[in-house]
């Protein structure tokens, strides 16, 4: 197998990827702020990563995955300015920060469980690590990077010489590109908070060695990343748009602190865009997963299952941009059920096959099983390149699927069922044979679409074509998909 090769953002080309310790990858990626329901951007981003983690593990690799979940210090400006995101929504909706955290952490997740994103093995709380915190910034005081000021706490970006490597941008930039009202108390415009003196009314406060406050967006992720994984780690994941200020001011607090690199890859996904607009909570356009589930938005004229969802996201690079629409998820749920429906015939013959003992469906000629095992791998290994992993599935099992229905059976059948049940399944988390759906195999799911079948073929017969149509159609919202053949009518879940 080729060697895996991920664009790193920091040297801005593909390398080969080479961990730290042999056998053991320690990723890190920036988790939600919990101040919302997660959306379509936030699915790009955690999908991406999920298909990171997973194919690393799919090659043998232990891997510790680092999520982590932002209660405390994300201001309204995404810099040093602004309420805090999460005292802000506590007040709309008049519940304790805490409250709000509990609820929108249990929304994103149950999301992501609905997408089937792997749940993190750490998702470690801001709010759970402020001795981290205040430990770092006290080393970075004391090392002269960091210096106080009524309170505060404020990085001195002009303490490292290569501050702006990860963006690309020079200290000038980065000070013509701070905000014209910055706080009196710092001495460059481009320095950033570390610790934030909290003001009477400020509910979400600690005691540190500079007063009462709380820690600054950019400490935490580096506090928590470093205890979990050490000094230097081997991915850093997150969105574009965090690249600067968040990631850069990473880089600083860490490598400041401990004198060593912080990050070897450093990976980030593109956005989601609307209308050409990046899709955000803060921009007031974003759409929320619960609502893609139930259709419950102005945007979308029907509810879209979670499999499609993560299919559409699939079909684009993590490092592209993906532009909604109806008509591309459309697009999306139609090659999803096709797909599948490939799988599930391959799977299903191969499952015959086991079963046949009378030796009346005699094997056929094997199926290259290397050339596509090969094909998709090299996929892999280019940056993880999704897109083409699934052209390249249909590509080479759509011609089987004919060849399978007319009743010749590759001799190899049963080893490329399970090779796909690892690929799709384990890896591209698309399909897993016989998933019905929760529940469906304590009811007699058969027998009724049988009775709804006969019905519509009933209404077909008698020439009703406005009955069948709407039972076809009904059926198609809930996922259910009704194929006409000549011997009749059968359906697949989508």
């Amino acid at each position: 197998m080729q060697e895996l090769q991920l664009f790193n953002t920091l040297s801005r080309k593909k390398e080969t990827f080479e961990p730290l310790k042999e056998g053991f990858v320690g990723i890190y990626a920036c988790g939600p702020t919990v101040y919302g329901d997660p959306h379509l951007g936030h699915a790009k981003s955690y999908v991406s990563f999920d298909i990171v983690v997973r194919y690393f593990r799919y090659l043998g690799y232990r891997v510790r995955y680092v999520q982590n979940i932002t209660d405390v210090g994300h201001l309204t400006d995404d810099a040093d300015e602004g309420e805090d995101k999460m005292a802000k929504q506590s007040r709309i909706e008049r519940l304790e920060p805490m409250e709000i955290a509990e609820k929108y952490t249990y929304r994103y997740f149950r999301d992501m469980d609905r997408l089937n994103v792997l749940r993190p093995d750490i998702s470690p709380r801001a709010t759970g690590h402020i001795p981290e915190q205040i430990s770092m910034i006290k080393k970075l005081v004391e090392k002269g990077h960091a210096y106080e000021a009524d309170g505060n706490v404020y990085f001195d970006v002009t303490s490292l010489p290569d501050y702006g490597k990860l963006s690309g941008r020079t200290l000038d930039e980065a000070e013509a590109g701070a905000r014209v009202d910055v706080s009196s108390d710092k001495r460059n415009p481009a320095d950033f908070a570390l610790w934030k003196k909290a003001d009477e009314s400020h509910i979400m406060r600690w005691d540190s060695p500079w007063g009462d406050g709380f820690p600054g967006w950019h400490i935490e992720c580096s506090a928590m990343a470093t205890k979990y994984l050490g000094e230097t780690i081997d991915i850093h994941g997150g969105g574009l748009e965090n690249q600067f200020p968040h990631h850069e001011c990473e880089i600083a607090q860490c490598e400041g602190a401990h004198d060593a690199p912080f990050v070897r890859y450093w990976m980030h996904n593109n956005m989601i865009t609307l209308n050409g607009q990046k899709m955000g909570k803060s921009l007031g356009n974003a759409i929320t997963l619960e609502q893609f589930f139930t259709g419950s938005h102005d945007l979308l004229s029907r509810s879209w299952a979670p499999g499609v969802i993560r299919f559409f996201l699939l079909q684009s690079h993590y490092r592209s941009t993906t532009d909604f629409s109806e008509k591309a998820l459309e697009s999306a749920e139609t090659g999803y059920i096709n797909l599948v429906s490939i799988l599930d015939v391959i799977h299903q013959t191969a499952d015959a096959g086991k079963d046949d003992e009378s030796g009346s469906n005699p094997a056929g000629k094997p199926f290259d099983l290397q050339k596509l095992r090969d094909g998709l791998h090299a996929c892999m290994n280019d940056d993880f390149n999704t897109a083409r992993a699934i052209g390249l599935l249909f590509e080479q099992l759509r011609p089987l699927k004919a060849v399978l229905q007319s009743g010749n059976t590759p001799a190899n059948i049963s080893e490329l069922s399970e090779f796909l049940v690892h690929f799709c399944g384990d890896v591209l988390g698309i399909w897993q044979p016989g998933t019905a759906g929760d529940g469906a195999d304590d009811l007699p799911f058969d027998e009724v679409m049988q009775i709804l079948l006969d019905l519509r073929q009933t209404a077909r017969k008698n020439k009703d074509w406005g009955t069948a149509d709407r039972i076809r159609d009904r059926l198609a919202e809930l996922g259910i998909i009704i194929e006409d053949g000549p011997g009749g009518s059968t359906y697949k879940l989508s």
